[in-house]
């Protein structure tokens, strides 16, 4: 162990660096901070000597993070997590949080979630904030590198999750698969059979952090392949999509109940057999030694489900 090198670095160097990962701005980051910017690009050019790397290099408006940077980030969360763990051994008091929670899931996800996470943070935790990233802009590595606490996601219970193991998956809402359609499409008056289903173009929702579902791969292995005319990234996207086509859209029953973006369609029962679906929580299971993101968890898997089943 280098103790001389070590004794350079602070735990300012590392919260620095740590903000600055997840806001890729120096005033964003002097803000959390409560430092002035010129603190922030003075702790930034000690940690670029330090660690012999640029960090971060501007382009365009944008300071972008280099490899070493990203690659490091997982490693000082690690650092920062344990060292706020010995600071707050006391029980966490939820009403004197000040703190922030940071969610990423769709937004479609969020259709469903959104009432009980408001009464959470408003009844429950009335002085926390709580941010909802967008999963496409930060997945899993945002889990790792302590970008984001939790991640919510509905999924098909086949698909592996992350082959990382210090990712941890929950189920905590059982769900179902349907066919959605415009309410004056050819088939809404007809039974639907695995015939007119693959008869008919798709819209798929396309997870690049995702294998294949179930469901896709029984079609092609008993059936044929659905024929996709155009792909999108979320829900409301296919929604959207639905509403001026007789493409035929696939989702969450939980999110076409929901949602008023399904307004206007109708729902059809699939013909064949879809595998199970649900919604999950991913977490680093480093949080499970915070105590304020373990109490986020807890809640997540019991008081925000209750309300809306």
């Amino acid at each position: 162990m280098d103790l001389m090198q070590l004794s350079r670095f602070s735990f300012k160097h590392l919260s620095t660096l740590h903000v600055m990962l997840c806001t890729h701005s120096v005033s964003k980051s002097a803000s959390i901070l409560c430092i002035t910017p010129s603190s922030v690009s003075k702790t930034l050019a000690q940690l670029r000597t330090l660690l012999n790397d640029e960090l971060f290099y501007r382009e365009g408006r944008q300071l972008i993070a280099t490899p070493y940077a990203l690659h490091i980030a997982p490693s000082v969360h690690i650092i920062l997590n344990n060292m706020n763990t010995l600071i707050h051994q006391r029980d966490f008091n939820a009403e004197e949080f000040q703190g922030t929670f940071r969610l990423s899931m769709r937004a479609s996800t969020f259709d469903i979630f959104a009432p009980s996470l408001c009464t959470l943070i408003e009844k429950q935790a009335p002085n926390a904030q709580l941010e909802i990233h967008s999963r496409s802009q930060r997945g899993f590595d945002a889990l790792l590198s302590g970008q984001v606490d939790v991640i919510i996601l509905p999924h098909d219970k086949s698909q592996p999750p992350s082959n990382e193991k210090q990712l941890c998956w929950q189920t905590i809402l059982d769900d179902e698969m349907i066919c959605v359609m415009q309410s004056n499409h050819p088939l809404a008056d007809k039974t639907l059979t695995i015939e007119n289903y693959l008869a008919y173009k798709h819209i798929a929702i396309f997870d690049k952090e995702l294998q294949q579902p179930y469901f896709e791969q029984l079609l092609k292995q008993q059936y044929q392949a659905r024929k996709i005319a155009i792909s999108v990234a979320d829900f409301g996207s296919a929604a959207a999509t639905c509403q001026h086509s007789h493409f035929l859209f696939t989702c969450s029953k939980k999110w076409f109940e929901r949602s008023q973006q399904s307004v206007g369609l109708i729902a059809k029962k699939l013909p064949f057999e879809s595998g199970k679906v649900v919604y999950s929580m991913v977490f680093n299971q480093l949080a499970s030694n915070d105590p304020a993101l373990n109490w986020l968890l807890q809640n997540i898997k019991t008081t925000l489900i209750s309300p809306i089943l």
